[in-house]
């Protein structure tokens, strides 16, 4: 499949075809959604979860579903009935053609005193690719290339790196790097790159690989 890098946390995956969309969040591109067959959607926080960007691309094609937790899909199914699914940790289902399973409960801890909001991650083809949303989510099945939330309010580099070498996945690129300077990029990337104990790469928005 080709995998191509928007802008934070959101991903474009083209296979057949067919066009899979995870996390088209208020931080990516206004069009980061359209032209998708299926959009998966890992929790409510504005970041991942754009409302504006979601209802443009499921009138921008008709036939466009979405997979998403209770939260987001309460949100939406009123509109599109019929159309957006509710999943949860365990579930199995194809999108688009992807085979998907979900995996986790709860995003990260951002703070004790802060509530914490429902959180899935997305296995996608049997190992092919995971998006883990914001938790350092490990699949029970071996994963090729994993998707590592490099920067985020809840997370700091030791972490991110013993969750890759966790994981173990073939290659790693980075999402949820929005808020990274251009200054830090090289800093991030040296030390993910020395100690993560895979192949890791950055995909500048736009960019795409094969995987």
């Amino acid at each position: 499949m080709k995998l191509t890098k928007k802008s934070h946390a959101c991903v474009r995956l083209d296979k057949e075809g067919r066009t899979l969309v995870i996390d088209p969040g208020a931080f990516s591109e206004q069009d980061a959604a359209l032209g998708a067959d299926a959009i998966l959607i890992t929790h409510e926080h504005p970041d991942h979860f754009d409302e504006f960007r979601l209802r443009a691309a499921m009138e921008d094609n008709p036939a466009a579903e979405i997979w998403t937790l209770k939260s987001v899909a309460e949100r939406l199914s009123a509109a599109f009935p019929g159309r957006v699914h509710t999943v949860g940790h365990g579930d199995t289902f194809t999108a688009a053609g992807f085979d998907v399973r979900v995996h986790g409960e709860l995003h990260a801890v951002i703070h004790p005193d802060l509530p914490r909001v429902t959180n899935v991650g997305y296995l996608i083809d049997d190992g092919a690719l995971f998006h883990p949303g914001d938790a350092l989510t490990v699949p029970d099945q071996p994963v090729r290339t994993l998707l590592v939330p490099v920067m985020a309010p809840w997370n700091k580099i030791s972490e991110v790196i013993d969750y890759v070498r966790e994981v173990a996945p073939r290659r790693a690129y980075d999402v949820h790097d929005a808020l990274l300077t251009d200054l830090a990029l090289p800093i991030y990337e040296g030390h993910l790159g020395r100690l993560g104990g895979t192949d890791h790469q950055r995909l500048a928005p736009g960019a795409a690989a094969e995987v």
